[in-house]
């Protein structure tokens, strides 16, 4: 999940380790399992205002019986201080731009970034805005994390603190609850929308035409892919026209990236093609128990341990006082359910990707900004940020209205900006420039506040409700209920822009390009009980063209919903609906793009020897398994044709990562033969065509294929070439082969595609090795609930000494879905362990 890791660090304890082994075994993993808790038995916890009931299945998920709200917050607090305790204090150490703390040097700038973003101010803010109640819950939530930390520290906390190695030496600082609201901002910077694509349109634009840019930009297909929501038109106020690109911005944007590349914030949205998630619901109408089911599945950057935590949170009695009946995924560090179902509704998240981030161009004067003729001071802060092993680095942050100007971080962005025909323009007059960054997750929201409000909904109206506060990361949101509704909310917080699109950065010294309020909720895309009887989200445009507000620059183009909508078709035409129906279809492979081109390459002639390899494609039909050969010579041929066709024409790092974007744009230009994306620059006598570049392409993967598996095309498998290594982000990359081993797993052979349902996404222009999964996947059968299935990546424990560290790990490779308890007496029965909190 992160780019970075303190490689001197790690080999620090690295050593210690291996004196420890020299020394003996049996002492290493005694202080390896140290800290293993007790999952059964007794504890006290003060605060709370009767006894806590933690049962444990076979894979050690808790399911928390209390008799106030408070109580069960207190008590999951203590859970996943038990079980994830080092991945919270990481957390908050990277949203509060404090890993140099740990680290040293090397994550100073990352520390900076952050620090200039104001992550942990916000939330601090935030906490403020929040209603007394769900403040209440986070404190009872930190009380519960701080009683634990009360009675363990050290190895017996956490095996990363082993030897003092990170930390502090004796106990780790108070949990506290802008800790917990700090990890949302973090969650939304990872699902941020369109900023890395902004910034390659203009580095593109820089170097080719504007018609040619738009080529690799296509419209979306809504005659082949519809949308999830046709919304009609409505009296609001229609977008502004993009403004030209300011020339001379090249520098300053290509700069900016590597400042955002080279941090170690999570970075899921660079990370490659098939970054999204699938989630879709199915009326009563068509499933084999006459009630609703609700799959979901998010694909994320896989880690170690997954990101997801799994809980069940009851009260004893539900009343008005205590309303929670609750199970589903959250994170450690944050109190609730994020994902999941209680005892009448389910839900489920998609990334909706609006475009909520701006950057302006500022005209600076020491520490006023020039605003409409007239000038304002800058807000200004000291930062000090303490750095292991070294002195301490202070920084001024430094922000106009817009917000913080990303160009003090960084000297070689604000050198940059400064060659732009913007900062030249400004800096007629004396002024300086800068570049302030606009985020909504920068203004205290209501996301808490949403979450708690979703595990106790009741119905239709308390979801809306609920969706209303679920303000940053904008999420489309799934939904059914025990009365057989199902229904769609898109929530969040949109810019209305008064002067320009944010396609591009504007002018800051105008108040022309502010912002002008957000879309009104009730305009927000919604839909209840569509007469097809499903509802499908895949990450695909949520609207018509119709539809008056501009919520995004570009969705992703509409395959994986496309084919999980005839998926559903196919299965009702066969049968009815049921959750294993449903998790089948999470696990189809198929191959789009293959279905489309394929039938190009079968019609090329190509030599003896790559013959042999497109052999392969004849009646195969498309699916993308493990062993497949068809599919490890398809991916290959569709790498090269990107490389061959792109490559010469865009600039490094804005090549294309193969995802359905450029499915779109291969699409269109194979119909033009002789388009000049085909032609190679680099060979100055020869002018390549289409079929040019097919045959290249295959050519290429012959050769690639040979060399890295076997001259014998049957003996290729898209596996060997397609793996998952699960890295721990502290000491995963620590070069030191026992210490990956403790932390690390895999590889493992994966199937699937960046476009596949079954979404394990890969960069074209690094290789096939995997850089998304399904980071979980659920389906809540709403007939009953203890039918349900769930499956996280690797387990609930961040302990790898534990078995719960991975034990969900092979069921999730294989497909499958663990049990769902979630009745008292089916809760009771899966019991593995039983532990009591006493007050």
């Amino acid at each position: 999940m992160y780019r970075r890791v303190l490689v001197r660090l790690a080999m620090a304890v690295a050593i210690l380790v291996a004196i420890a082994l020299v020394g003996g075994a049996t002492g290493v993993v005694v202080g390896v399992r140290r800290s293993l808790p007790d999952y059964d038995g007794e504890a006290s916890l003060s605060g709370l205002t009767a006894k806590v009931q933690i049962h444990r299945d076979a894979h050690g998920i808790p399911q928390v019986y209390a008799d106030t709200p408070e109580d069960l917050f207190r008590a999951q607090g203590y859970v996943h201080a038990q079980d994830r305790f080092y991945e919270m204090d990481f957390r908050r150490h990277l949203t509060a731009g404090r890993l140099a703390e740990w680290f040293g040097e090397e994550l100073v700038e990352t520390d900076a970034l952050v620090r200039t973003l104001g992550w942990r101010r916000t939330a601090a803010r935030e906490l403020s805005t929040l209603s007394p109640q769900v403040r209440g819950y986070l404190q009872a939530y930190a009380e519960g994390v701080n009683a634990y930390l009360a009675e363990h520290s050290g190895s017996r906390l956490s095996v990363e603190y082993t030897f003092g190695a990170l930390g502090p030496p004796e106990r780790p600082e108070p949990w506290t609850p802008v800790d917990s609201l700090a990890w949302l901002k973090a969650m939304a910077w990872d699902l941020r929308s369109n900023l890395d694509d902004e910034i390659d349109r203009a580095l593109t634009a820089a170097r080719l035409p504007e018609e040619r840019v738009a080529e690799l930009y296509p419209e979306y297909p809504y005659d082949r892919h519809p949308p999830i929501v046709a919304v009609p038109p409505s009296t609001a106020a229609t977008i502004a026209r993009r403004p030209p690109l300011p020339a001379g911005t090249e520098d300053a944007l290509r700069r900016l990236r590597a400042l955002l590349d080279a941090s170690a914030l999570p970075d899921s949205a660079g990370v490659g093609a098939g970054l999204g998630s699938n989630s879709w619901v199915v009326s009563g109408a068509l499933t084999v128990s006459g009630k609703p089911l609700l799959a979901n599945d998010p694909h994320l950057a896989p880690g170690m341990p997954g990101i997801w935590y799994q809980i069940g949170l009851h009260c004893r009695r539900l009343s008005d006082a205590c309303r929670y009946d609750v199970a589903g995924f959250g994170f450690a560090g944050l109190p609730g359910v994020v994902i999941g179902h209680n005892d009448r509704i389910a839900w489920g998240f998609t990334n909706l990707g609006p475009d909520v981030m701006d950057l302006y161009v500022e005209r600076l004067d020491n520490d006023t900004y020039l605003y409409d003729e007239g000038r304002r001071p800058l807000t200004v802060r000291q930062e000090t940020i303490r750095v292991r092993d070294a002195q301490p680095v202070r920084i001024r942050v430094r922000s106009t209205h817009h917000g913080p100007l990303l160009s003090d971080v960084h000297e070689e962005v604000r050198r940059a900006v400064a060659r732009t025909d913007i900062a030249q323009r400004a800096r007629a007059g004396g002024y300086e420039v800068g570049v302030a960054l606009r985020w909504t997750a920068l203004e205290p929201g209501t996301t808490a506040e949403a979450i708690f409000r979703l595990n106790t909904a009741r119905d239709w109206d308390d979801f809306r409700a609920a969706a209303a506060l679920f303000d940053v990361p904008a999420q489309n949101m799934v939904y059914a209920d025990v009365e057989g509704n199902i229904g769609y909310q898109a929530p969040g917080r949109i810019p209305i822009r008064r002067g320009g699109t944010g396609q591009w950065p504007v002018p800051g010294w105008s108040s022309r390009f502010e912002w002008e309020g957000w879309v009104p909720f009730e305009h927000l895309p919604h839909l209840l009980n569509p007469k097809e009887g499903f509802i499908v989200t895949a990450n695909n445009a949520v609207a018509t063209p119709s539809y008056p507000y501009r919520l995004a620059d570009f969705w992703d183009y509409g395959y994986r919903a496309d084919r999980i909508s005839k998926l559903v078709r196919d299965r009702v035409r066969r049968g009815q609906l049921d959750v294993e129906a449903m998790r089948e279809i999470q696990l189809d492979t198929y191959d789009a793009n293959a279905a489309f081109l394929v039938p190009y390459l079968r019609r090329i002639r190509v030599d003896e020897f790559t013959a042999e390899g497109q052999a392969l494609l004849d009646g195969w039909a498309f699916t993308q398994e493990v062993e497949s050969p068809a599919a490890a010579f398809f991916n290959a041929v569709w790498r090269n044709l990107l490389v061959l066709t792109f490559h010469d024409d865009l600039p490094a790092g804005v090549r294309p990562n193969g995802g359905d974007r450029w499915y779109e744009v291969v699409r269109r230009l194979v119909a033009d033969p002789d388009n000049p994306w085909w032609d190679d620059r680099r060979t100055k006598d020869v002018k390549e065509d289409r079929d040019t570049i097919l045959r290249q392409a295959m050519v290429e993967a012959r050769k690639e294929l040979t060399r890295i598996m076997a001259r014998n095309p049957e003996r290729w498998s898209w596996g060997r070439m397609h793996q998952l290594t699960l890295v721990n982000p502290s000491f995963g990359n620590s070069g030191f082969p026992p210490l990956e081993r403790l932390f690390n797993r895999g590889p493992f052979e994966m199937p699937g595609g960046s476009e596949a349902v079954l979404s394990t996404g890969w960069h074209a222009e690094r290789g096939y090795a995997v850089t998304s999964v399904p980071s979980m996947r659920m389906v809540v059968d709403l007939g009953d609930f203890d039918r349900s299935g769930w499956v996280n990546l690797t387990g609930v424990s961040g302990h790898p000494s534990s078995r719960h560290y991975t034990d969900q790990l092979e069921a999730w490779l294989g497909g499958r879905l663990l049990p769902w308890a979630f009745s008292q007496a089916a809760v009771q029965r899966a019991a593995h362990h039983v532990l009591v909190l006493n007050p």
